[in-house]
C-alpha cells in the first residue's frame, strides 16, 4: 500500500456517525476525515471503499495483560510481540501492558523488558505505557492476585519502580485505604502518573480523601471494590459521585450486568468512561485451563474463573466490548467507539495524537464489519491486520 491512500464509507469519529465518510491518511498521519464531498484536495489514487461496516479510530486498551497465549509477566519480547499481533486482529492500535500482584523481581523483569521492547519497534499494536495493576492493593479484594505477594506500598519501592519505567508508567492500581499509600498516591500524582483505586475496600469517606491526594481513576469500576449502598457509598459510590474523575468498564456482560454497564454510562457519560479488556493469555483461545501468575484459570464459555469460581480477569477484546455497549446496554455506536479510542487516549493525556480521525492525528485506524469483527487495522498509517478473503 502507498504513503497515501484513503478509506471511504461510513466513518465513526468525534462522536459523529458519517454515512459517506472519507479518511485520507498520508504517510504516518490523517491528512483529512470527514464527509467525501467536503474534500476539496485531489484524491489519493488508492481508495478503497468500504461496503459494509464502518471506519474508526483505532482503539486504546489501558488495561489488558495479555492475549493469544502471551502475558505481560512472561517478561520476553516474544510474549509483547505475540500480543501486539493478536491486539491488532481485535481493533486495538495502542496499548498498555499491565502488570499484576507479583514478587518486585518479576515486576522489575516485565518492566524492563517493556521499555526495550517498546523502544524496538511493535509488530502491531503500539505499546504506549505501563499499567501497573498490584501489588500495592487490598488482600481482602485481591481477585485473581495472589496474596503472598501483595505489598505495602513503600515510597522507595514506588520510586524504584516508577525509575525503571523510564518515563513509560501511565497507570498504577492502588488501594488508598492501605498502610502508606497516601504518602506514594501524591508522589505518582506529582509525576503526573495517572492513580487508579482499584482492588480496594475503602469506604467512601476514605476514597474521598485518596481523591484529594491525587486518585483521579477507578479500574474496572464495580469488580474487587466496596460496593454501592444507600449507606455507605463505597468505592462505587466515589466512582460516580466525583463526576469529573473517570472510571474502566469491562463490558463483557460478566463481569458487571448489561443494565448496570447502561446506568454507568449515563452517570459517567462516555467522556470519562473508557473499555478496557482486562484480558488474560487466554483470550483468543478459547475454552481450556491456563496459567494467571502461578495459577489455573478455568475458561468455560465467555468466563475465566480460578478454581473457586473467582472471576480472573478477562477474554473480552475491545472490539466485542463496543459491540456489547451497543446491543446489550443500548449506547449510540458513536459514543460506544469514543469510550474504547479517544476516551482512554484523552486519560492518558495523549489525545492531541490518538483516539480520534483528525488532521495530524497518528493514522491508527481500523475498519469493522457490521457484526463489529475487524476487517484490518493501520498504525500510524501501517497495514497491521486484514482479514484472510
Amino acid at each position: 500500500m502507498s504513503d497515501r491512500f484513503a478509506l471511504r464509507g461510513r466513518v465513526i469519529t468525534n462522536g459523529q456517525d458519517i454515512l459517506d465518510g472519507l479518511v485520507v491518511v498520508n504517510g504516518s498521519v490523517v491528512a483529512y476525515a470527514g464527509t467525501a464531498d467536503g474534500y476539496g484536495e485531489e484524491w489519493p489514487e488508492q481508495v478503497e471503499r468500504v461496503e459494509n461496516g464502518f471506519i474508526c479510530p483505532g482503539f486504546v486498551d489501558m488495561h489488558m495483560h495479555g492475549i493469544a497465549g502471551s502475558d505481560t509477566m512472561d517478561g520476553t519480547p516474544e510474549a509483547l510481540q505475540t500480543i501486539s499481533r493478536a491486539l491488532a486482529g481485535y481493533g486495538v492500535t495502542s496499548f498498555l501492558a499491565t502488570t499484576m500482584t507479583a514478587p518486585y523481581a518479576d515486576l522489575e523483569k516485565a518492566i524492563r523488558n517493556v521499555v526495550a521492547v517498546s523502544r524496538q519497534g511493535m509488530d502491531g499494536a503500539s505499546i504506549v505505557g505501563i499499567h501497573l495493576e498490584g501489588p500495592w492493593i487490598n488482600p481482602r479484594y485481591k481477585g485473581a492476585q495472589k496474596e503472598e505477594n501483595i505489598a505495602v506500598p513503600k515510597l522507595e519501592d514506588v520510586r524504584r519502580l516508577y525509575e525503571l519505567a523510564d518515563g513509560l508508567m501511565k497507570v498504577v492500581t492502588i488501594a488508598p485505604e492501605q498502610p502508606e499509600a497516601t504518602e506514594a498516591i501524591r508522589w505518582l500524582k506529582e509525576q503526573g502518573v495517572v492513580v487508579s483505586a482499584g482492588h480496594t475496600g475503602a469506604s467512601f469517606d476514605q476514597a474521598g480523601k485518596a481523591v484529594e491526594s491525587g486518585v483521579c481513576h477507578f479500574t474496572h469500576c464495580f469488580n474487587a471494590m466496596t460496593g454501592l449502598h444507600h449507606r455507605e457509598p463505597g468505592v462505587v459510590g466515589a466512582a460516580m459521585y466525583h463526576e469529573q474523575l473517570s472510571t474502566e468498564l469491562i463490558a463483557d456482560g460478566v463481569h458487571v450486568h448489561p443494565a448496570v454497564m447502561r446506568i454507568l454510562y449515563r452517570v459517567k457519560s462516555a467522556a470519562r468512561l473508557a473499555l478496557v479488556s482486562d484480558s488474560m493469555r487466554a483470550a483468543a483461545l478459547g475454552e481450556g485451563t491456563y496459567d494467571l501468575g502461578g495459577q489455573e484459570v478455568h475458561v468455560r464459555g465467555a468466563e475465566a474463573q480460578l478454581a473457586d469460581g473467582t472471576l480472573a480477569g478477562s477474554i473480552l477484546t475491545l472490539n466485542r466490548a463496543v459491540r456489547n455497549m451497543v446491543t446489550l446496554s443500548g449506547v449510540p455506536l458513536a459514543e460506544a467507539v469514543a469510550m474504547a479510542s479517544e476516551t482512554p487516549a484523552n486519560i492518558l493525556g495523549l489525545g492531541t495524537q490518538k483516539g480520534r480521525l483528525q488532521a495530524g492525528f497518528d493514522a491508527d485506524l481500523v475498519v469493522l464489519g457490521d457484526d463489529f469483527e475487524v476487517q484490518s487495522a493501520y498504525v500510524s498509517g501501517r497495514l497491521v491486520y486484514q482479514v484472510q478473503k
